[in-house]
């Protein structure tokens, strides 16, 4: 590439597409000319690519693309870019992005791929930038670039002795030829990825000044809040609105499909107004109640399906002449997301713009579906992510941003909708309810000579994940998944399908280790070594990353030589490319168990933040342990039964344990986080009570199925 030829400015760009292989494929492209660059505007900010702006006064600013839900990933991701261009992480400034599906790929919070799917274009970004700052100094210099280095943001020239900032170099490198095939550092060189630094909004978050969506204001909008059908399968007949439209500060009240949305001054006045609402609802269509769904679930836990997700051998033949057959079903109920910040956004819909600005996990999917709800065509849609006060999973779902969207468009109105608690507990999009019954066939040596796993689950399409380990380790292995469709709306929620799988699969793995006699720890690297040696079909796990964290957290937890009166549960489980071993320790106060402790161990490969990355375990574990204990939304007629934190229980301090966090340390690109550590805690709970109390918990929530005050 010529330098003449090349054009920059400052919305240069790594542009990341998925190759055919699975793989991606990272390239710099530069979008405006040289002659931009006016040396005589010392402190305008050179920007290298979309994640680096370098001022002359040597001020640093990377962009973090990814919405940041308290998962620190406007932490994380530009620690990768920092790494690379080898800068003073001191004397970074970390600016949220917006959405710009140009400059950026994977704009989402979901699925922990944040850092997977930014590991090395985002490092190779800094790594080009410094790069650049080198050839710059080499030229003013009249040396080889190979004879410079650099340190915290200087290019040095030792056999000369010189040196310069990355400040001072920055003009120069930005008109400069992008170097392709950038080389990355070595885990062994790294000087910020592996270290803990503190998250960078924390100041602003300690001290009330970062900005969440509901603190979100613009002059002249209008609050708004919506009647929303009071159950699932209601639809509106009739509305009067005449006394809401009276009341001081309400300027509009506006019926749009099957809701009502009452527009005004303050969110005070528009909540007491939509109680004046007189909304006649009619029923639509059928009005389901938890009696209905569990009973549906049972229904088809008794068929087999017409097409197995898995099937390895004959499972089912084994089952008549098997020594001993276990068979147990698992329970486990719809759940609301329950953020601490319900939902809310803002959209200013003009006639031919819109401009969104709220709290997003998934801002591409929201930018369609308000594009969608306004006839406007994409481009001429902004969207600013705020910093979220919760989302797990609710916030992958643009219903929310399409409803404010379509209000202002008929208001011809700067909106913001704000939910509240009933509001959001209420409003749809839950984890689906599903159930499992599994079924193992032993031989006289309790060996596993046959494996069932039937699922059945409310829109949750396939509700089970075939290729889990045992698979793969089993000859005769069946795996059968029915999906019912209902009217109550769902959606991800934490650690989706894989949130009540992991407890339903664990705790039977331990009902079969009782059965036939053998140590579950011991059991399961015995299953992992069949399918080193002999592996059956498809097998989607790592065998030695998988020993490898069974093998730690038993070793942390002191597995099998607890204390006298110290009952342990043991679990294991691969989701989102991670794998996770946990130890729960309980004991029995007045007769109730009581969580003593927990020992994690995981293996996500390379650790960006250690303190962001302990925190994201531990959060996952009391997550996964509060809404095993407590969690549970239940319908009668179409509607929900609980509505707010008075009825949902949701863990509290008290009852968290100590959660210990151990890495097994290793040089391998990292993987998810975010989600792994709640599917299987559950399951080494309910293990744990079973060994304390002798009571199988096979339905959630534990605190109403026996678990008592677990």
């Amino acid at each position: 590439m010529k330098t003449s030829n090349i054009q920059f400015d400052r919305r240069s760009f790594i542009k990341v597409t998925a190759s055919v292989g699975g793989g991606m494929m990272v390239g710099l492209s530069w979008t405006a000319s040289a002659a931009d660059i006016d040396e005589n505007l010392p402190l305008e900010p050179v920007t290298f690519n979309a994640f680096v702006k370098i001022s002359p006064d040597g001020a640093i600013t990377l962009m973090s693309p990814n919405p940041e839900v308290g998962q620190n990933i406007k932490t994380a991701m530009p620690m990768l870019v920092a790494e690379e261009l080898d800068c003073d992480w001191n004397k970074v400034v970390v600016e949220q992005a917006g959405l710009d599906s140009n400059k950026y790929t994977r704009q989402v919070a979901g699925g922990s791929g944040s850092i997977p799917a930014s590991w090395k274009p985002l490092r190779t970004a800094g790594a080009t930038a410094r790069l650049m700052l080198i050839s710059a100094a080499a030229k003013r210099w009249n040396v080889k670039p190979e004879e410079c280095t650099t340190d915290n943001g200087v290019v040095l020239h030792k056999a000369s002795g010189k040196k310069a900032t990355y400040g001072e170099l920055a003009t120069e490198a930005a008109t400069l030829e992008v170097p392709k095939d950038v080389p990355l550092k070595a885990v062994k060189d790294f000087k910020i990825i592996g270290k803990s630094f503190k998250a960078v909004d924390n100041k602003k978050v300690f001290t009330g000044k970062q900005e969440f969506g509901l603190d979100f204001k613009r002059e002249g909008m209008l609050y708004g809040v919506v009647a929303r059908p009071p159950a699932f399968g209601m639809k509106i007949k009739s509305v009067n609105d005449t006394r809401a439209k009276s009341m001081s500060g309400i300027k509009q009240v506006i019926r749009f499909g099957n809701k009502v949305a009452v527009l005004g001054n303050s969110t005070w006045e528009v909540l007491k107004a939509r109680e004046r609402l007189s909304i006649e609802w009619e029923v639509d269509t059928k009005l389901e109640s938890t009696a209905d769904h569990d009973a549906k679930m049972q229904e088809l836990l008794g068929k087999p399906v017409e097409k197995p997700q898995r099937k390895d051998g004959d499972a089912l033949a084994k089952f008549e002449g098997a020594s001993k057959v276990i068979e147990a079903t698992y329970e486990g109920p719809f759940l609301p997301h329950a953020p601490m910040e319900p939902m809310n956004f803002f959209a200013h819909v003009k006639e031919d713009s819109a401009e969104l600005i709220g709290p997003t996990q998934n801002p591409a999917p929201a930018r369609k579906a308000a594009a969608q709800a306004t006839g406007l065509p994409e481009e001429k849609i902004s969207v600013m992510m705020t910093r979220m006060g919760g989302g797990f999973g609710r916030r992958l779902n643009s219903d929310f941003v399409a409803e404010v969207a379509e209000v202002s468009k008929l208001a011809k109105a700067p909106v913001k909708i704000i939910w509240t608690r009933e509001d959001d507990m209420t409003g749809g999009i839950y984890r689906p309810a599903c159930h499992y019954t599994y079924r193992a066939a032993l031989d006289a040596q309790g060996n596993i000579i046959g494996f069932h796993a039937r699922g059945a689950g409310l829109n949750v399409g396939n509700p089970l994940r075939e290729h889990n380990f045992p698979a793969g380790a089993l000859t005769n292995y069946l795996a059968e998944g029915h999906n019912y469709q209902s009217n109550v709306t769902t959606g991800p929620w934490r650690a989706p399908v894989h949130n009540f799988l992991g407890f339903a699969e664990q705790s039977f793995l331990d009902e079969i280790a009782i059965a036939s006699g053998k140590d579950p720890v011991q059991m399961r690297l015995d299953l992992l070594d069949q399918a080193e040696k002999s592996p059956v079909g498809d097998v989607r796990y790592k065998i030695d990353r998988f020993k490898s964290v069974i093998e730690l957290a038993a070793k942390k937890a002191n597995w099998g030589k607890a204390p006298a009166g110290v009952f342990q549960g043991f679990s294991a489980y691969f989701s989102f490319n991670t794998y996770v071993a946990q130890v729960v320790e309980v004991t029995l106060e007045a007769g109730q168990p009581k969580i003593k402790r927990v020992v994690c161990a995981v293996d996500c490969g390379v650790v960006v933040n250690p303190s962001h990355a302990k925190n994201q375990i531990e959060g996952g574990v009391i997550d996964g342990l509060g809404h095993a204990m407590y969690g549970q939304l239940t319908f009668k007629d179409g509607a929900p039964e609980q509505n707010n934190f008075d009825t949902y229980r949701i863990i509290r301090m008290a009852d968290a344990p100590p959660v210990e966090v151990h890495f097994v340390e290793n040089e391998l690109d990292p993987t998810g986080l975010g989600e792994p550590t709640l599917p299987p805690i559950a399951g080494a709970l309910g293990n744990a009570i079973f060994r304390a109390t002798g009571i199988r918990l096979r339905k959630q929530p534990f605190s109403l199925n026996g678990g008592k005050n677990a």
